[in-house]
C-alpha cells in the first residue's frame, strides 16, 4: 500500500455502510490511529481485521502525531479514523492531517458516512447552501448569544447536539429565531431507532419535551435558512430594476449583483424575485 494517511469514514450506526474501499484500507495499513481503540477494536474484529491501533485523539501529546508522521515517511502507511463518521468533522483530525501536509507527506480521503450530510440529505430542508457549525456552546447565555449571531444566515445550519441538551438548545432557538422557523431533527441515523422530522421549532420544542426518547442517542439539528417576508423592505423602484435584471442574467445572479448595490440581502431579493414572478 502507498505510503500516506488514509482518512478512513466508519459506519455512524449500520456496520453495512463501512465500503469495500474501507475494509480494503482498513485491512491494508500499517496502523490504525483511533479516536477510541476499543470501539475501533470492535469494529475491526467483527469484519476480521488485525491491525495495530495507536490512540489518536483531543487530547494526544504532539509527539503521538509525530510517530505517525515518522511512520509515513520511512514508508508506512496510516489510517485515521474517528469513533464513528467522517474523520477531522467537529474531532481533532485535522491536526494531523496539517502536520503529515507541512510534511511533505500524502493525505488520501476515503469517503464514507457524515451525520452532518446524511442528516441533510433526508430533513426536507434547503441544500443548496449550508453551513456546519458543530456543537454550540453548552451554557445558555453563550449558546444564545451565538445563535443570535446565526440568526440572519442564509443558509441552513447543521449542528450536532448531547441528548441532555437537546431541548434547551431548541428552546433556545425558538427565542431567538421565533417559533415558526423551520427546522429538522435527526436522531439514530443509520441505527433501529432513526428518527428524521421536520417542523417549526415550537413542534419540535413540544414533541421533545413530551416524549423522552427524543432526548437519546446521537442527534443531528438542523435550522432552516432565515427568509424574509415576500416582497418586506422592498422598494417599488429596486423590485422593478431587479425584474429587468433578472431579464438578463440568472435571477440568483441579478439578486446578488444588486444586493452589493443596494445593501438589501440577496436571500432576500432573490424571494421577492421568486414571488414575483409566481404572481
Amino acid at each position: 500500500m502507498e505510503p500516506a494517511l488514509y482518512i478512513v469514514a466508519t459506519p455512524i450506526g449500520n456496520l453495512g455502510d463501512l465500503s469495500r474501499r474501507a475494509l480494503e484500507v482498513l485491512s491494508g495499513v500499517s496502523c490504525v490511529a483511533a479516536e477510541d481503540t476499543r470501539r475501533t477494536g470492535q469494529l475491526l474484529s467483527m469484519e476480521g481485521i488485525k491491525a495495530r491501533m495507536i490512540a489518536y485523539h483531543e487530547h494526544s501529546a504532539p509527539h503521538v502525531a509525530e510517530q505517525l508522521v515518522a511512520r509515513v515517511a520511512r514508508g508506512e502507511s496510516v489510517a485515521l479514523v474517528s469513533d464513528a463518521g467522517t474523520p477531522t468533522i467537529s474531532d481533532p483530525g485535522y491536526r494531523l492531517v496539517r502536520v503529515m501536509q507541512d510534511a511533505g507527506l500524502k493525505v488520501v480521503p476515503i469517503p464514507g458516512p457524515c451525520a452532518a450530510i446524511v442528516a441533510l440529505s433526508a430533513a426536507g430542508l434547503p441544500s443548496d447552501r449550508f453551513a456546519f457549525e458543530g456543537f454550540l456552546p453548552n451554557r445558555g447565555e453563550a449558546r444564545r448569544r451565538r445563535l443570535e449571531l446565526l440568526a440572519g444566515a442564509e443558509a441552513t445550519l447543521i449542528f450536532y447536539e448531547a441528548p441532555h441538551r437537546i431541548l434547551a438548545t431548541l428552546e433556545d432557538m425558538q427565542t431567538v429565531m421565533g417559533a415558526n422557523r423551520e427546522a429538522a431533527l435527526a436522531r439514530e441515523l443509520s441505527k433501529s431507532f432513526e428518527t428524521i422530522r421536520r417542523a417549526s421549532l415550537s413542534e419540535l420544542c413540544d414533541w421533545v419535551r413530551e416524549d423522552a426518547n427524543q432526548s437519546r442517542g446521537e442527534i443531528v439539528l438542523l435550522l432552516s435558512p432565515a427568509r424574509a417576508e415576500p416582497g418586506a423592505s422592498i422598494d417599488p423602484a429596486l423590485g422593478e430594476l431587479l425584474r429587468g435584471m433578472a431579464e438578463h442574467m440568472p435571477a440568483r445572479q441579478a439578486a446578488k449583483l444588486l444586493s452589493a448595490y443596494s445593501g438589501v440581502r440577496s436571500r432576500q431579493l432573490y424571494d421577492y424575485l421568486l414571488e414575483h414572478r409566481q404572481a
